[in-house]
């Protein structure tokens, strides 16, 4: 005959049995191991606000250190990149990984027509909180920055730079490098003498900053110098080349009353008017005209001065 069970013994099989499909409490994530990102986007501040969804004191706070480890806190005349969310019809709205996203007028844009969602673009924080609580940025004054800080580097480390002449001015032409007006003098456009500044506009160019006047925001370029440099290196080869008693072909750049200066392919070259002729003259026009071309002895020449007799 079968054991009769208690009255005690059926009930606990009966909560053991029950304590079996309780199913343990999820465990709660904190807030670190959230996604700063989603959590933002889950988050409900109007509701905050009234009340109707409330917030732990402790959890707030955790949340605020998570906010400021996790996005980007800027200053005024900081440029940082963002990235374009949003496009409507005025404005596109930029995702700089700060508290909240800025919008930028598509006026700042007019020289890009292409801009789409997704490009990055460089911004400024032009004013922190608009009315409507939305961070209001620049991207015309973050071209400004980087392009004066483009334009310093390239003067302090020599660097060749194109621009685009725009127009003519008095005194010489007006050049756009890196989005800057800068001033083309126009003894620096050429070695030669220009008579006609016209035939430049429009024209793409290289050129070398030579003065930065930070007070008044005025840049200096020159042409000129660009191509000094390149005169210059060309006498090094030449004379490098050259030996005594070298016979070369030249043209007569210049006539004074004690001799001729003869181009001879990029270096000057000095025929002494006792050298000219194996009579007595009294002046080199006497036997030689500009442009004439004559063939030549090398004498002597200085490497260092980069003259040649």
């Amino acid at each position: 005959m079968a054991k009769k069970e208690t009255k005690e013994e059926v009930q606990e099989v009966a909560v053991a049995e029950v304590q079996e499909t309780v199913q343990e409490p999820k465990k709660e994530l904190s807030l670190k191991e959230r996604d700063p990102k989603k959590f933002l986007e889950d988050f409900n501040w109007e509701n905050y606000q009234e009340g109707i969804d409330p917030v732990d004191d402790g959890k707030l706070e955790e949340f605020e250190k998570l906010v400021a480890e996790n996005f980007v806190d800027t200053l005024d005349d900081e440029v940082v990149d963002g990235v374009v969310v949003y496009i409507s019809d005025r404005d596109a709205i930029i995702d700089i990984n700060a508290k909240s996203e800025g919008v930028v007028s598509l006026n700042e844009f007019r020289y890009n027509p292409d801009l789409k969602v997704g490009d990055k673009v460089e911004v400024l924080i032009d004013v922190r909180e608009d009315a409507t609580g939305q961070l209001v940025l620049s991207h015309r004054k973050a071209r400004t920055i980087k392009a004066w800080d483009r334009v310093n580097a390239a003067h302090d480390e020599a660097t060749i730079v194109n621009g685009f002449v725009k127009c003519r001015t008095k005194g010489g032409m007006i050049v756009d490098v890196f989005g800057i007006e800068a001033f083309l003098p126009g003894s620096q456009i050429d070695v030669k003498p220009i008579r006609d500044y016209d035939v430049y506009v429009g024209k793409t160019m290289e050129f070398k900053v030579v003065k930065i006047n930070h007070e008044f925001k005025n840049v200096v370029v020159s042409h000129k110098a660009l191509i000094e440099a390149d005169i210059e290196e060309q006498k090094k080869e030449i004379i490098g080349q050259l030996e005594k008693g070298q016979v070369l072909e030249g043209v007569v750049k210049n006539i004074t009353s004690y001799g001729v200066f003869m181009d001879l392919g990029g270096v000057d070259g000095l025929i002494h008017i006792t050298d000219l002729s194996w009579s007595r003259i009294n002046h080199p026009n006497e036997i030689v005209e500009l442009d004439e071309k004559l063939n030549v002895v090398i004498l002597d020449f200085d490497e260092n001065k980069s003259r040649i007799q």
